[in-house]
């Protein structure tokens, strides 16, 4: 961007003069005979000259076929066509960083999740014992307790693992220490009032890959004027001043000096170069109808996924509100199902299975909000909205 930044200049499009200045300084040693038509041989040995120039030019091409004005506005697209790819790489990075982020604060409530779980296994190795020790209970229900206690510290220790993983990709993102240390909220908050008509038309306007699209149709389209103003005469102003001193002991003047200025007004004009100009022509046009076809392809791939987004955006609330329904309703279960097993009207097997059902549950409803909140920010950055709040 900033190279097409600096390129976008009238000077770089050829409107503005030239001015060159010119210094040269030399010499040289002879043996010279010269024999005139009357008087006599004249020998000269080691006859020395010497010569001196310098001077300024200007050059101004005040006409070329308004090939400067189209080389102009190419800058300026150029110019804007790297504005919009910088944009889509913000866009992009934004979106990669929210998306780890969120995925921390999911990983978060997982752990939170199982941790709840491990204290319920907890409590169910303690019962297991005191209602062995008073006659209640049985040595089995001790030994598959704890093996379950187990099992689900296993799976607390693997889920810290991941939320620590989870951090080192989000300082991997943001391109700082890999141990820099951070807290994230538990807010998994999901904006369920996006409409399509709405997102349809912040894309069709802001889209970056949209946007560089039209702007490469514009830059081909500014190339064919390019090339037919090479149709047209090219008209240069140019002028100087320039001083010249010279010493020939063995030429007619043998010291020469002069200085002055220069002026004058040049034309040319392009009548046949091999047909190459309607060649370049005929190319410029085909490179005209490829980034048509190009901008077309382009708004119907960026049209597709904002479709599939919106409609996996719509799929995913409609899972997330069942899933926090059966996310209560677990919830209760295994309230009622530990409090039975606590009073021994029911086997540690469906104590357990209530408990499985729960996490499971829980791991369900994160995961759909989780989804819905990425198709958010997908819809967002492909609309050329998204931001960091």
């Amino acid at each position: 961007m900033e190279i097409a930044k600096n390129n976008n200049n009238v000077g770089n499009a050829g409107m503005l003069p030239n001015l060159t200045g010119n210094f040269s300084k030399g010499g040289g040693r002879q043996n010279s005979v010269q024999t005139p038509a009357t008087g006599p041989e004249r020998k000269v040995d080691g006859a020395r000259s010497t010569n001196m120039n310098y001077g300024v030019g200007l050059g101004w091409t005040i006409f070329d076929g308004l090939q400067m004005f189209a080389n102009h506005d190419r800058l300026k697209a150029l110019q804007q066509q790297g504005e919009i790819n910088a944009k889509a790489t913000i866009l992009s990075t934004i979106s990669d960083v929210v998306s780890a982020y969120y995925a921390i604060v999911r990983q978060q409530k997982l752990v939170v999740a199982t941790d709840t779980a491990l204290d319920i296994s907890r409590l169910r190795v303690t019962i297991a014992s005191n209602k062995l020790k008073i006659g209640r209970g049985s040595k089995l229900d001790v030994l598959t307790a704890q093996v379950d206690y187990n099992t689900d510290t296993t799976t607390y220790l693997q889920q810290i693992n991941i939320l620590r993983t989870s951090k080192i990709t989000l300082n991997e993102i943001m391109a700082r220490d890999l141990k820099t240390p951070f807290v994230v909220g538990n807010n998994l908050d999901i904006d369920e009032g996006l409409k399509y008509a709405e997102l349809d038309r912040m894309t069709q306007e802001l889209n970056p890959n949209l946007q560089s699209a039209m702007v490469s149709n514009k830059i081909a389209a500014l190339n064919l004027k390019v090339v037919k103003g090479q149709r047209y005469p090219v008209v240069a102003l140019n002028g100087g001043y320039e001083f010249s001193n010279s010493t020939s002991p063995t030429g007619f003047n043998q010291k020469f000096r002069a200085n002055g200025m220069t002026y004058g007004v040049t034309a040319n004009l392009n009548i046949f170069n091999g047909f190459l100009q309607r060649q370049n022509e005929r190319n410029a046009k085909v490179e005209i109808q490829t980034a048509a076809l190009t901008l077309a392809q382009t708004r119907q791939t960026v049209n597709s996924m904002l479709l599939s987004s919106f409609e996996n955006y719509r799929t995913n609330l409609d899972l997330l509100k069942v899933e926090t329904g059966n996310t209560e309703l677990a919830r209760q279960n295994l309230d009622i199902t530990f409090e039975k097993y606590r009073l021994g009207s029911i086997t540690p097997l469906e104590l357990r299975e209530a408990q499985r059902n729960s996490i499971n549950a829980i791991t369900r409803y994160l995961d759909a909000r989780y989804q819905a909140k990425l198709t958010e920010i997908s819809l967002k950055e492909i609309s050329g909205t998204l931001n960091v709040q």
